[in-house]
């Protein structure tokens, strides 16, 4: 034993140096005591437990910094090695090594590796059955620090856990006698549901048994021997694992009670602790078109006058607590549990190293975006975590709470402020997972249905929002406020009583007012009069004498702040957009990249020890609306362009993937502005935008910068993801300008990408490639391109849905590139693409139409611009018969089936795209008939009226008489075309009905494109159609002559000359028909076509052609 000491305090050393040393010193003490720990062996002797008990001691109470220098696998051998030191039977040393565990893994924000999971859990659930009832609950705070983002490797052990007579289920039932236990096995439950994007969510019958259990929770009353803050902790963490259920499990509720019983809870929830409120809820809301029936105990009448009378007296206490605070400039705090909470996780094996900070929370109550360790977690779908409350004040103990803050009184009223917080996070959650047609049953339970004045109020989301003001409850109410239709100013009274927050002395506060402001500039981009508060001033109504008053930097403070050698030829170059600057984004841009000012940041909750910028949280949410003011503002922002460039090199360059990400996103959203702004349907004039030559050196400065090594941090995934995405938002006019060597980096970086082992980046790199496909000077080189074939069709057999569907996505796109180049004069690129690899490609194509929906839309695309590719060498081949065969039945079926409307749009699509290849034999080969079968049927029948338009389309396509197949087969096609002309207006669904004018438009064009190309063995069969349904034909065709100006997608033509020109083209071709002896049906169609051209140019007034046709 001693020698291990001695060996342990060789490796000690020195003692741990100043916070500046680099993380391998600011570890060594960690490490330190982990080689004393490894360096024992079980021994059950007292000198042994007590120098056991020492070590878990020192292991507790060393201080972790930021940065410390610990790798989440030497924590997880350290608790490794400290179970296999701890028997069963020692219930001290059980509960001080769950301590530990707890202890470690959440200030060090590590997520166990599987391997070692396996050992940690199976010891953790052996010592609950085992260990006293009083080592519970430190057992289950261990418990659910393991499982936390873990949920997906834990499943050999959910029999155990929550299996009929599971652990959790005793431990969290209502019959447990220690609340405290109670509180916990319910907190273990909600990490259990956390799911991770990328990896699988918990099974189907245990998300149920979660669900029932953390709602048997909500509805039930606290107990007499529960206190308030354990009774609001027990509901925060029921709140955190319905809402994981919702969110990262996609869980959901079909069942009329299981939803009503959900809602009603949550409706109590959302008022939990309201001073005045004591409302009362049924068991279930039930969907009714009725008021729903409100609880709240009835006044009498002799109780009235006292009533208001306390009202009165509580209102002016109130008044004066509110003023003696403000006055004492002192605000509520909260404390966390120290426990892990359903938020995102950071990195390969480590979680936010800030999550003891308050969590950045976003717009709309979704929290930042978060990064995991392999697959971890996704940009695409982000489970909403209320722990990261706007309000919420972290501190690693209850003395925080003084006296002089309020005391208990103060802190209950705090934690059941979470409460109302997450019950509404929860609710956001629920909307979202449920269908509009089914919430709208339940809306009268949650909005006022008796808005006059002075009439009796139902308790409803407004009653919520007029007594608990945060500035968390208006970026949701901002949110969902549809501004652009109600009356000016009313945005701005949220905008000015937010603007003394900004600069509070409590970071959550401030962090709060950055969200609020967020979700100001997100909803409904761009407003007038949003734009006007952006381009006040800088002084304007920030500038007063008291501590809450923002500073904003002067408009040339960058130049005090480290910049890069490009800034004053940014100035020169960039666009005369606005000389005023957006004071938003300066103080965003002065809050991420310059150091904190002591003055407002004293007081800080998310300071971090040691650092000299402002606290993480509010910088990532700083981050967010700047993302935001990309996307909604461009205009303004782009002012910034290159400033803001330096500001994301100076993220990707630091050490926090948290920070790193923020700065990736903001990266993409600038890069989709800029690739807005040159769209060819942009409405912003060539002076006004960003100069290409501007752009060229934004992306030199990124792709010189510090993004490279983001695309290649293998250890963190979702950053990586994320790079991706940037990359792919380049500027196509400036990738060409790129130096070739910055253009072969990007090349090289994501085909490099497409063989990860993880999906989020797979998923990424497949669509960045789908995007750089289409690139102009890309799309012509047979090399890239093939490539590009090869890595998607790789990834087109992924086990993972969203990589397969980001596939078949981008090869749709590198399909369209096959079409462009196919219709360029030089024939080189259709001669020099591989015959085998167009060969893979349709077998691919052909599997992936077999995939699910997501998959299969763009499966179809592919396979519809393939057929048209093919060369007539390629068709002549045997080996190719069987394939397009294949193919053109792949085709046909999904235009039968009842799949998603998408996937039956593209499919006919598609189908049209096959009959553009005249050197495939339409008309003669027996899968003719099956394919116009299917659009007819689709034509006449389907619910959907832009799949009927789209069949419609297709049944014009081809140009020649005998691509249609016999006379029967061009009297059917006819016929349905006609009784489908006759239907266009039967529709039951209401959002149909504005597609019924550009449906009578397409089948009026596909009905003259037969007339124009009929032979004489078709007229007898149109006359007689005619003669059934001329009048109603006759009248649509005339309002698709007189509908000139009106514009679809289909490709029909858009003016009136073009339109008439085609019913004049067919005449002509009717009247050039050699008719049969005797056979008048080509007299009477030429007639009906005289009399359409007769009335039509009547109506216009044009004597000219009206002459010309009578002389015809």
């Amino acid at each position: 034993m001693a020698a291990a000491q001695v060996a342990g305090s060789l490796m000690c050393g020195p003692a741990k140096e100043a916070q500046g040393e680099p993380p391998l010193e600011q570890g060594r003490g960690f490490r330190c005591l982990s080689a004393r720990l490894c360096a024992l062996r079980p021994d059950d002797s007292s000198s042994s437990r007590t120098e056991i008990h020492l070590l878990f001691d020192q292991l507790i109470s060393e201080n972790y910094s930021e940065g410390s220098g610990v790798a989440p696998e030497d924590v997880s051998t350290l608790l490794v090695q400290a179970c296999q030191l701890v028997p069963l039977n020692q219930n001290h040393l059980v509960s001080k090594l769950s301590q530990l565990i707890h202890h470690l893994l959440n200030t060090l924000q590590v997520i166990v590796d599987e391997q070692n999971l396996d050992f940690l859990l199976a010891y953790t659930i052996s010592a609950i059955q085992q260990c006293s009832s009083w080592t519970h609950m430190q057992i289950l705070q261990a418990l659910a620090a393991l499982v936390y983002c873990n949920g997906s490797k834990c499943q050999k052990y959910l029999p155990d856990l929550l299996g009929k007579s599971g652990l959790l289920m005793k431990l969290s039932d209502l019959a447990q006698s220690d609340p405290e236990v109670r509180r916990a096995a319910v907190h273990c439950m909600a990490n259990l549901c956390l799911s991770v994007p990328g990896q699988p969510y918990l099974e189907e019958p245990y998300q149920n048994i979660c669900f029932q259990a953390f709602l048997t929770t909500l509805q039930s009353p606290k107990s007499s021997d529960m206190d308030d803050i354990t009774f609001c902790m027990l509901l925060q963490n029921a709140l955190k694992g319905i809402q994981s259920l919702l969110n990262g499990g996609k869980m959901k509720l079909t069942q009329t009670d299981e939803l009503g019983a959900l809602l009603a809870v949550l409706k109590k929830t959302m008022f939990h602790g309201l001073p005045g409120l004591n409302i009362e809820m049924p068991t279930v809301l039930y969907p009714t078109p009725l008021p729903q029936y409100d609880g709240r105990p009835p006044i009498k009448p002799q109780q009235t006058e006292s009533s208001t009378s306390r009202l009165a007296v509580n209102k002016r206490k109130k008044s004066k607590v509110k003023a003696k605070k403000i006055q004492q400039g002192e605000e509520e705090e909260e404390e966390s549990s120290g426990e892990r909470e359903v938020a995102p996780v950071t990195g390969s094996g480590r979680l936010n190293p800030h999550k003891g900070d308050t969590q950045c929370p976003s717009s709309l109550g979704v929290p930042s975006l978060p990064l995991a360790g392999s697959g971890a977690a996704g940009k695409d779908q982000v489970s909403s975590s209320f722990s990261s409350s706007s309000w919420k004040r972290v501190s690693s103990s209850e003395s925080d709470y003084s006296d002089a803050e309020g005391g208990m009184q103060s802190k209950v009223r705090s934690y059941q402020a979470k409460v109302r917080q997450g019950a509404l996070a929860c609710f956001l959650s629920t909307i979202k997972s449920i269908e509009k047609k089914v919430l709208y049953g339940y809306w009268s339970a949650f909005v006022p249905d008796t808005p006059e004045l002075g009439s009796p109020q139902s308790v409803s989301l407004m009653t919520l929002t007029l007594k608990d003001p945060s500035p968390k409850c208006l970026a949701n109410l901002v949110s969902n406020s549809p501004y652009n239709r109600l009356k000016l100013s009313l945005l701005t009274k949220v905008w000015n009583q937010i603007k003394p927050y900004i600069r509070h002395k409590d970071v959550n506060v401030r962090v709060s007012s950055l969200t609020l402001l967020g979700a100001i500039v997100s909803t409904h981009a761009p407003l007038p009069e949003v734009q006007l508060l952006l381009q006040q001033p800088c002084s304007s109504g920030l500038s007063n004498s008291n501590s809450a008053t923002p500073h904003i930097s002067p408009p040339d403070w960058w130049k005090k702040a480290p910049s890069g050698p490009f800034l004053e030829e940014a100035a020169v170059s960039s666009p005369k957009v606005s000389s005023e600057p957006c004071w938003l984004i300066r103080l965003c841009i002065s809050i991420v990249v310059l150091p904190k000012e002591d003055a407002c940041s004293g007081s800080d909750a998310g300071s971090t020890g040691g650092s000299t910028y402002e606290p993480f949280p509010l910088r990532l949410e700083a981050l967010q609306v700047l993302a935001h003011l990309a996307r909604g503002y461009f205009s303004m922002t782009q002012v910034y362009l290159m400033e803001l460039g330096e500001v994301i090199c100076k993220c990707l360059g630091e050490a926090d993937p948290s920070v790193q990400l923020h700065g990736a996103k903001l990266l993409e959203e600038l890069g989709t502005g800029l690739i807005q702004q040159y769209k060819p349907d942009s409405s912003i004039a060539p002076d006004q935008r960003v100069p290409v030559s501007l752009v060229v050196m934004f992306w030199t400065v990124m792709l010189n910068g510090p993004l490279p090594r983001a695309l290649q941090n293998s250890e963190h995934p979702t950053l990586q993801a994320s790079a991706c995405d940037a990359l792919s938002s380049i500027l196509p006019e400036a990738f060409s300008n790129l130096l070739s060597d910055r253009q072969i980096l990007c090349i090289t970086m994501l085909l490099g990408l497409n063989d990860s082992k993880n999906r989020l980046v797979k998923a990424a790199t497949s669509r960045a490639l789908g995007v750089y496909v289409l690139f102009p000077c890309l799309r012509q080189d047979v090399i890239f391109v093939a490539d590009t074939a090869n890595a998607i069709l790789m990834s087109l057999q992924d086990k993972s849905l969203n990589v397969r569907a980001k596939a078949a996505w981008s090869l749709g796109n590198l399909t369209d590139t096959l079409i462009v180049n196919m219709e360029t004069p030089d024939p080189s690129f259709q001669e020099e693409f591989s015959g085998l690899l167009l060969l893979k490609m349709l077998r691919s194509a052909i599997e992936a139409s077999k995939d699910k929906d997501k998959v299969k839309s763009n499966a179809v695309r592919a396979l519809g611009n393939l057929l048209h590719f093919l060369q007539p060498s390629h068709i002549e081949k045997p080996r190719f018969a069987e394939i397009i065969e294949e193919a053109i039945q792949a085709l046909i079926s999904t235009v039968l089936i009842e799949a998603a409307m998408k996937v039956r749009w593209n499919a006919c699509y598609a189908m049209g795209n096959v009959f553009k290849n005249s050197a495939l034999p339409l008309g003669t080969a027996l899968w003719t008939s099956q394919a116009y079968n299917a659009l007819t049927s689709v034509v006449t029948s389907c619910k959907n009226f832009k799949v009927r338009i789209r069949s419609a389309a297709a049944l014009s396509v081809p140009g020649k008489r005998e691509h249609y197949g016999s006379v029967d087969q061009y009297a059917q096609i006819w016929n349905a075309l006609v009784t489908a002309l006759q239907k266009s207006e039967d529709t039951t669904d209401f959002l149909e009905f504005k597609y019924c004018a550009s449906l009578r438009t397409q089948i009026c064009q596909a009905l003259i494109h037969l007339l124009s190309l009929a032979s004489a063995s078709d007229l007898s069969c149109i006359k007689e159609t005619l003669e059934l349904n001329g009048d109603m034909v006759q009248s649509y065709i005339l309002q698709f002559l007189k509908s000139g100006t009106e514009r679809d997608d289909t490709g029909a033509p858009h003016s009136p000359q073009e339109r008439d020109q085609m019913v004049k083209t067919a005449l002509e071709h009717i009247s050039s028909v050699q008719a049969l002896a005797g056979d008048t049906a080509k007299r009477a169609i030429m007639g009906f076509l005289e009399d359409i051209l007769t009335v039509y140019f009547d109506s216009s007034g044009s004597q000219v052609a009206l002459l010309g046709l009578t002389n015809r």
